[in-house]
């Protein structure tokens, strides 16, 4: 038996955010009760084969194009570690001035010390390609002063966390009973894995 019209559209609208809630809203289901509509199509099984066959059809259809999930990983990984100092300078100084003083005074110098700060954004040519991912924006403003805006760390991080606490299918094991992941570790820094 066919899903519904309103399963197919929730099927659909799932797999654009994976927000359940959100995606029984757009399928036509009352907000009020979307949530507990979404816990309870999530669970049934012809909901549950129709999402496990849209995503298998759209995994193929995107990894022909190079997009796969470790990639997508990998991309929020620049975003959520990374560094605005890889990306700007900045340092603050004191700048001391000397006036003559006013001659009817006697002339003795004034000095004057003024804070100063300075910024030097770094040049496209000396940033890795890993921080040149998490820029979102580098704009000039109307008085020539320049603009940086990074991607959102915070939201990368929690996209990450969310895709590594998933639940995960068990992975494939080899011929001595350990588990292949397919990938390769080179300690804790997080510089290795992102260039």
């Amino acid at each position: 038996m066919a899903l519904t019209e309103k399963r197919r559209r929730f099927v659909e609208e799932y797999l654009k955010d994976l927000n359940g809630k959100q995606a029984a809203i757009r399928a036509g289901y009352a907000p009020g009760s979307a949530e507990v509509e979404a816990s309870r199509l999530l669970k049934d099984a012809k909901v549950r084969s129709a999402l496990e066959a849209a995503t298998r059809e759209r995994t193929r259809r995107v990894e022909g194009h190079g997009i796969t999930v470790d990639r997508i990983v990998l991309e929020l990984a620049k975003i959520g570690f990374s560094d605005i100092r890889k990306v700007v300078e900045w340092h603050g100084a004191e700048i001391t001035d000397e006036k003559d003083g006013d001659e009817g005074e006697g002339g003795d110098p004034v000095v004057v010390i003024r804070a100063a700060n300075f910024v030097k954004l770094i040049g496209s040519g000396e940033i890795d390609d890993a921080t040149a991912a998490a820029i979102a924006e580098i704009s000039q403003t109307r008085d020539g002063a320049l603009k940086v805006k990074m991607h959102n760390k915070q939201s990368a991080l929690v996209n990450l966390l969310r895709h590594l606490t998933a639940p995960r299918q068990k992975p494939a094991e080899d011929d001595e009973g350990e588990a292949q992941t397919g990938r390769k570790t080179t300690g804790d820094s997080w510089d290795g894995l992102l260039q």
